[in-house]
């Protein structure tokens, strides 16, 4: 608010329940939430920041016994308007109407009976609450919350029939893999098609969980972006500010002639009259912003920015003194790698750029008041330990790929070997029960072979988190380690994974993209951050390595194991739960999009091999370490995702449906 009225704004809007934060989730349940919010806001009517601008924050609000998500809107110690969320989010990671009640009385007022702390301050005893606009000296203004832009019958479109000029939009919009451009087409065509002034503010990093929002504050006019934020930065706050004719609106919107019908018609809101104006009498000569051609980030772009920014709010936010990542000489292992390193990097850049903030966390976390990060790489040594973690069944060529990508990025390095471990397990098996266990190239069977993998996966998850305790304290550093996983969402959906390995940590940056997005974004950062070890990592198949090689070389490969490839998981992960498909969906669908390359017969091996080992799989989602979310085919069963866990494997009735359609066919 100070930022914004030293820059000579006349109104303020800020994100989403900003007084508490968007991500209180079932603490919207406790009176202590609402208390603590209202005791921010008497502070903030009392500021003198918040004099002489109309001010717009979100808070929840206890009105007659019901919670609603609401917009405070203030000026000069007296509140306005507590204007209420109409549509509530509830899909995907949404989960509104679980504490809050959306108000339905549309174009409706009612009084709200301030609390004594509020009277104390402003006077007043009651307020307007409910579906209302703004009436300055000049303009109209009116307010949605997030989800009303997206919703069909945006409150936007009849506020401006009404003659609303100007809109305010608080946000709590979390970032999703190439999202951004469908908010900013929202913004421009909302005012592209009813004319007037748009302005967005939207949440911005990691709010205590697993999603990363993402800013793009902007501001628009009569369908173009004038102002735009930065959508990935380290930044605690950002404020966007434009000045913009009104005169401009308005002359846009003579001649719509079907908009100027429809408005003839229109149900006119409540307004709230204030005696304040936001343009001057001399404002003549005062230039005004113009239009500017949005800027986005490529997905390997929104990947190095996206999870770094997330990593940071977490590592500084914990407390903790840098992350420890198994690091296999993969691509996932090595994708989350150059997450951290871009994380470094961005870190430098702000410290560079003059962030204090971002420096006094630093030097927190390195334990160190005089220190300055300046070198990505050094940063990197300092907080960042890789360990690659070898077996009789690892070959030279991913130890020797480890090394190099550890080097290139500056990580402190560790060579270990988890043979005596394995052996040691192993053997207490053999001492208990008198039977030894053998890989099934030594004639052992299918279940001795998956039980000796899933040891030597389960002893590095045990070993990644003693290191991730105690290597600091054999360095003479202070402070432990979080302990990264790089399990990637193509792996999660098909269970691709030993329950209890590397996959178990603390965070996981990459648990929520696919492998192609992955493979992308290793190209980029060979491009970008010129780590020539990337480009051997790239050439070569996924591999788990945990069977043993055959002449020195690695047998055993990732797609083979699974029975699919990584394409085929990512279209199974889409149908599955971006277009709602079960088996037989899914199977109608791809007998059209595969009929140049698989027979029907082919289609229906392939999806009832998919969901038998989807299913078989599930339980291991509820024990999926907390991911970065980046797609909407996310199998996480914390909130996204919400499935069961033991499932009748045999489909018996939609494997029926999908075999008479292959006779048929």
């Amino acid at each position: 608010i100070d930022i914004a009225k030293r820059r000579g704004a006349r109104y303020r809007v800020g994100p989403e329940l900003e007084i508490c934060g968007y991500g209180c989730s079932d603490h919207y349940y406790e009176s202590d939430t609402l208390l603590h919010s209202f005791q921010v806001l008497a502070k903030l009517l009392e500021s003198p920041a918040t004099q002489d601008i109309i001010c717009d924050v979100g808070m929840p609000v206890l009105h007659r016994n019901v919670r609603y998500n609401c917009r405070v809107i203030f000026l000069n110690k007296k509140i306005l308007l507590i204007r209420p969320k109409i549509s509530l989010a509830n899909a995907g990671n949404y989960r509104e109407l679980r504490w809050f009640t959306p108000w339905s009385k549309a174009r409706h007022v009612e009084e709200y009976f301030l609390p004594r702390i509020i009277q104390e301050v402003t006077g007043q005893e009651t307020v307007p609450f409910g579906d209302a606009v703004l009436a300055t000296k000049d303009t109209c203004l009116g307010a949605e919350i997030c989800e009303e832009l997206w919703a069909p019958n945006s409150p936007h479109v009849e506020m401006g029939l009404d003659g609303v000029e100007i809109f305010t939009n608080s946000s709590g919009s979390h970032h999703v893999l190439r999202k951004a451009h469908t908010r900013v087409d929202l913004v421009n065509f909302a005012t592209a098609k009813n004319g007037g002034i748009y302005i967005l503010a939207n949440q911005k990093g990691c709010d205590g969980d697993r999603l990363y929002y993402d800013g793009c504050a902007m501001i628009s006019m009569n369908g173009e972006t004038v102002a735009q934020g930065s959508q990935f930065s380290l930044d605690d706050v950002e404020v966007l500010v434009a000045t913009l004719d009104l005169e401009d609106v308005r002359s846009y919107r003579a001649e719509i002639s079907s908009r100027n019908l429809a408005a003839s018609k229109v149900n006119p809101y409540p307004r709230v009259k204030v005696n304040f104006a936001l343009s001057c009498s001399d404002d003549v000569a005062v230039p005004t912003c113009m239009p500017i051609q949005w800027r986005h980030h490529s997905p390997e772009e929104e990947i190095s920015l996206g999870p770094a920014c997330w990593l940071w709010d977490y590592l500084r936010r914990s407390k903790q003194a840098g992350f420890l990542l198994p690091l296999s000489g993969g691509i996932d292992s090595s994708a989350t790698a150059c997450i951290v390193y871009s994380m470094c990097h961005q870190v430098c850049l702000a410290v560079k750029n003059g962030n204090a903030d971002v420096l006094a966390d630093v030097r927190k976390i390195v334990h160190d008041e005089t220190y300055v990060p300046e070198d990505p790489r050094e940063f990197c040594r300092r907080i960042f330990t890789t360990c690659y973690m070898a077996s009789e069944n690892s070959s030279q060529d991913t130890c020797n790929r480890a090394k190099l990508l550890a080097e290139q990025i500056g990580s402190y390095h560790i060579n270990l070997n988890i043979d005596a471990a394995v052996k040691a397990i192993v053997g207490i098996f053999s001492m208990v029960t008198g039977r030894t266990p053998h890989f099934s190239v030594y004639g052992g069977s299918n279940r001795e072979n998956l039980a000796l993998q899933n040891v030597q996966a389960r002893i590095r998850m045990v070993l990644a988190y003693l290191f991730a305790q105690l290597t600091l304290w054999t360095r003479g550093m202070p402070g432990g380690l979080l302990v990264l996983g790089s399990a990637n969402v193509d792996e999660s959906l098909r269970g691709y994974l030993t329950k209890y390995d590397c996959s178990s940590a603390d965070i996981n940056p990459i648990g929520g993209i696919s492998k192609t997005d992955l493979k992308n974004f290793i190209q980029y950062c060979i491009e970008n951050f010129q780590l020539t070890a990337l480009r051997s990592i790239m050439s070569a198949p996924p591999t788990a390595e945990l069977e043993p090689l055959v002449d020195g070389e690695v047998a055993q490969t990732d797609e083979a194991d699974m029975g699919m490839t990584y394409a085929e998981l990512s279209i199974y992960g889409k149908l599955r739960k971006i277009a709602k498909a079960g088996p037989y969906s899914m199977f109608c669908k791809l007998i059209n999009m595969w009929k140049e390359i698989c027979t029907p017969r082919e289609v229906a091996s392939k999806v009832k091999h998919f969901f038998r080992m989807y299913s078989i799989n599930r339980h291991k989602m509820t024990t999926l370490t907390p991911s970065y979310h980046a797609e909407n085919y996310s199998p996480d069963d914390n909130r996204f995702d919400l499935r069961p866990f033991l499932y009748n494997t045999t489909w018996s009735w939609q494997f029926r449906c999908i075999d008479k359609q292959v006779n048929t066919l």
